[in-house]
C-alpha cells in the first residue's frame, strides 16, 4: 500500500484522445486506499453520478458503495472503463446501473435521472462531476463550437440533471458539485475551462439558497491537479511528465485523496454545511 510519502511525483509522458480511457494510463489512478474502512455513512443510499466511469467518479463510486450506496453512474462512450467502475463496485456488495449517453442534452439527463430511480428505487446523491477541457493558448483559437461545448458538458448539464433530480429528492438529500482550482486562481491556458468552473462555484452557492428550505443541501468539491483521464487527453506528454509539481506537495493528487470530500458532503455528517466548495488541491492557496 502506498502512503502519502511514496506517491509518483511525476508520471511517463504519455498522449490520449479526448475523453480519455483510464486503463491506457499509466500508471493507473489509485481509486481508493486499502486502509479506508466503510462505516455505512450512506447504507442504502442511492446516488447517481456523472462522469463515473474513471477518475475522480469512479473513486467517488467505489467509496459511496463502501459506504453502503448503490450508484448509477453516467458516462459518454468509455465502455470498458465503466464495466471496470461496475465490478469494483460491486464487490463492495452494492449494485451499479450503468448509464452511457452525451450530458449535453437536456433530454439525455432528464431519462437518466429517471431511469435511475425506476431501477434503484429513489434518488438520494446528485454528483454533476462530468467535464471536459481543451488546452489553447489564445481566446482567438478557442473555436464558437469548442466554447459552446465546453460549457454545455460543464455547466449546462448540471441544470439539467437538478432540474429533474429535485422531481424525486427528498428531505436529506444532497447535490455536489464538481469546481476547480482553476475557478479561483484561472489557467491561462484553459479559459474557457477555467470560466465554466468559476460558474459552477456561483451555480453551487445560489442552487444552495434556492433548495435550503427543501432541506436538500448543496455543495462542491474544487480539486486542484488530481491524475485522471482527462491529464493525458488534455496536455502534451512535457506537461503530463511534470503535472502536480508546482503544489507545496511537488506532486499530482490521486482520486482516492478526493473522493472522500465526496462523502463527507453526502452523508450526514454534513448536515449544517451548504453552499461550501471543499478544496482538496495539495495546498494551493485560494481565496474562497
Amino acid at each position: 500500500m502506498k502512503t502519502m510519502e511514496n506517491k509518483p511525483k511525476s508520471f511517463p509522458g504519455q498522449r490520449q484522445e479526448q475523453p480519455g480511457d483510464q486503463y491506457k494510463m499509466t500508471p493507473e489512478p489509485e481509486i481508493i486506499k486499502d486502509s479506508y474502512k466503510g462505516s455505512g455513512k450512506l447504507k442504502d443510499k442511492v446516488a447517481l453520478i456523472t462522469g463515473g466511469d474513471s477518475g475522480i467518479g469512479r473513486s467517488v463510486a467505489v467509496h459511496f458503495a463502501r459506504e453502503g450506496a448503490d450508484v448509477a453512474i453516467v458516462y459518454l462512450e468509455e465502455d470498458k472503463d465503466a464495466q471496470d467502475t461496475k465490478s469494483m463496485v460491486e464487490k463492495e456488495g452494492r449494485k451499479c446501473l450503468l448509464i452511457a449517453g452525451d450530458v449535453g442534452g437536456e433530454d439525455f439527463c432528464k431519462e437518466a435521472v429517471q431511469r435511475t430511480v425506476k431501477e434503484l428505487g429513489k434518488l438520494d446523491i446528485l454528483v454533476n462531476n462530468a467535464g471536459e477541457q481543451h488546452e489553447q493558448h489564445d481566446i482567438r483559437d478557442i473555436s464558437a463550437e469548442q466554447l459552446q461545448r465546453t460549457f454545455t458538458t460543464n455547466i449546462f448539464a448540471m441544470f439539467y440533471f437538478v432540474k429533474e433530480a429535485l422531481n424525486h429528492m427528498k428531505e436529506g438529500s444532497a447535490i455536489i458539485n464538481t469546481a476547480s482550482v482553476t475557478a479561483y486562481h484561472g489557467n491561462k491556458l484553459l479559459l474557457d475551462y477555467s470560466s465554466t468552473k468559476g460558474a459552477i462555484v456561483a451555480f453551487t452557492r445560489t442552487l444552495a439558497q434556492m433548495v435550503a428550505d427543501k432541506k436538500i443541501r448543496v455543495n462542491g468539491v474544487a480539486p486542484g491537479p488530481i491524475w485522471t483521464p482527462l491529464i493525458p487527453a488534455s496536455f502534451n506528454e512535457d506537461k503530463v511528465k511534470s503535472f502536480g509539481q508546482s503544489t507545496p506537495l511537488k506532486r499530482a493528487g490521486q482520486p482516492s485523496e478526493v473522493a472522500p470530500a465526496y462523502v463527507y458532503l453526502a452523508s450526514e455528517d454534513s448536515t449544517y454545511t451548504i453552499a461550501e466548495m471543499l478544496h482538496v488541491n495539495g495546498g494551493e492557496m485560494v481565496t474562497t
